[in-house]
């Protein structure tokens, strides 16, 4: 994958270094030689992951690291802190101020491209998913939050290992603060995760009874576990597994002899990932939902449902089925607005809403066409079986009396309905202006009334 990255280091030769290596797997590479510089280049034009050297004059890397992490334009950028400090404490130190991963000098290729490529493939999913949420809050569709970061509140972590002393060990570190269930089957395992919510996955590399790769490969497969973070437990001789496990799709890893402290630091970063993530996908949905939905009475609105009746037309055209159509609307609405208000009247639009979801079939579709009119789209059907369901819509809405919300007040409210059925090689301008006139007919004659036309009628 091409990337833009962004390497800051005070030391010419290591700048160089690096940029020869990743220009060699066709990354387009930027350099800084100090802090201010890199946050500069971050700010006016952010790369897609940042290199950052530890130890710099004038301003440290922990420091350039908080202060991308601050700011909304560079918060999401992942950052590898590149150093020759290899204490616990360092680590820490790293991880919160923000730092991804760390690297140590000199740099091992496979260690380097590992890393990148899993962080820029998180990246990647995660633009989507931010992208996706500012063009629904820019169009009104979802409202969202300045503040991103959520508060861990017993999360629950899954760890799988064999050990008994490491699982004492994680039960010690977690149990405080999270809701931690222990497994050393693997099989055992795959099944707490397809039926458990759990916010990390923990897995020791060193076991002795399964195959541990397998395992992430399998969280990473199924689709309930795809976007679950997993943490690795490595030992100092296992690095080859770690970077497979990293290729497969591994998040984050504590190498042994675990440090609490990393270790701490390194769950809490994945679950507050997690928690983001799942913000973001919940409003992805949800702005999907709202797009396509009339927020009122729940139905489809008229664009989705144009765009639907256009694609069963273009279907017929290629295998001729029946699509018919009705147009209905709420005699005299007005007087209802007029007499009991517009909010005794939204009332009405739901309960009407809600006895045509009762009397049409799962394969048809209803949706609110605009103000108290309604359309139904039935594929595959003819006008008999339409006007059937049509006839027993008018009686649905005609035999009982509708209430408000409050049941203050008691109304009898009739509807209008136009049937017809489509033609071949008709498009859905001409079949909704045709179910449009028989509408007007039903109403013109008397109204609570059901008029079908037939597809020869000239719309």
């Amino acid at each position: 994958m091409s990337a833009r990255i962004l390497v800051v280091d005070d030391v010419i030769p290591n700048v160089k270094i690096l940029e020869a290596k990743l220009s060699v797997e066709y990354y387009d590479v930027v350099t800084a030689y100090n802090g201010a510089d890199a946050l500069e280049i971050a700010f006016e034009t952010p790369p897609d992951l940042i290199l950052l050297d530890v130890m710099m004059p004038q301003m440290d890397g922990f420091e350039v690291c908080r202060r991308l992490k601050k700011d909304h334009r560079t918060a999401h950028i992942p950052v590898i802190m590149v150093t020759a400090l290899s204490e616990a404490t360092d680590r820490v130190q790293g991880l919160e101020a923000g730092a991804d991963d760390f690297l140590t000098k000199p740099v091992d290729d496979v260690a380097l491209f590992a890393r990148v490529k899993s962080l820029l493939r998180l990246k990647m999913m995660m633009d989507e998913f931010r992208l996706r949420e500012e063009t629904s809050a820019d169009l009104g569709v979802i409202n969202t939050s300045e503040d991103n970061e959520e508060a861990v509140h017993r999360a629950r972590i899954l760890v799988i290992d064999d050990n008994e002393f490491s699982s004492r060990q994680m039960k010690e570190v977690y149990a405080e603060a999270y809701d931690i269930v222990m497994e050393s089957d693997m099989e055992e395992a795959q099944v707490l995760l397809g039926g458990g919510d759990f916010d990390l996955a923990v897995v020791s590399l060193d076991s002795a009874q399964f195959d541990p790769l397998r395992l992430c490969s399998r969280i990473r497969t199924v689709e309930s576990t795809r976007q679950l973070p997993i943490l690795t437990l490595v030992d100092e001789a296992d690095k080859d597994k770690l970077m497979k496990g990293l290729e497969i799709g591994v998040n984050d890893y504590v190498m042994r002899p675990i440090d609490t402290n990393e270790l701490i630091v390194r769950t809490k970063t994945q679950i507050l990932r997690k928690q983001y993530q799942d913000r973001l996908r919940h409003n992805y949905h949800r702005s999907m939902e709202l797009a396509v939905t009339d927020g009122l009475t729940g139905l489809y609105n008229r664009r989705y449902m144009t765009n639907h009746l256009d694609t069963l037309l273009q279907r017929a055209k290629m295998d001729y089925k029946p699509v018919s159509v009705l147009i209905m609307d709420i005699d005299f609405f007005k007087n209802v607005n007029d007499t009991y208000g517009h909010d005794v009247g939204d009332d009405v639009i739901k309960d009407f809403a809600g006895r045509i979801g009762m009397s049409v079939r799962g394969v048809d579709l209803a949706c609110r066409y605009g103000g108290e009119e309604f359309v139904v789209v039935m594929p595959d059907t003819d006008l008999s079986v339409a006007s059937t369901v049509s006839e027993r819509l008018r009686r649905q809405v005609a035999d009982k009396p509708f209430t408000d919300k409050k049941e203050t007040c008691e109304m009898v409210i009739t509807c209008s309905i136009g049937v017809t059925v489509s033609k071949e090689q008709e498009d859905s301008n001409s079949l909704l202006k045709r179910a449009d006139d028989a509408l007007y007919a039903a109403k013109r004659d008397g109204r609570n009334r059901v008029v079908v036309t037939s597809a020869n009628v000239a719309a």
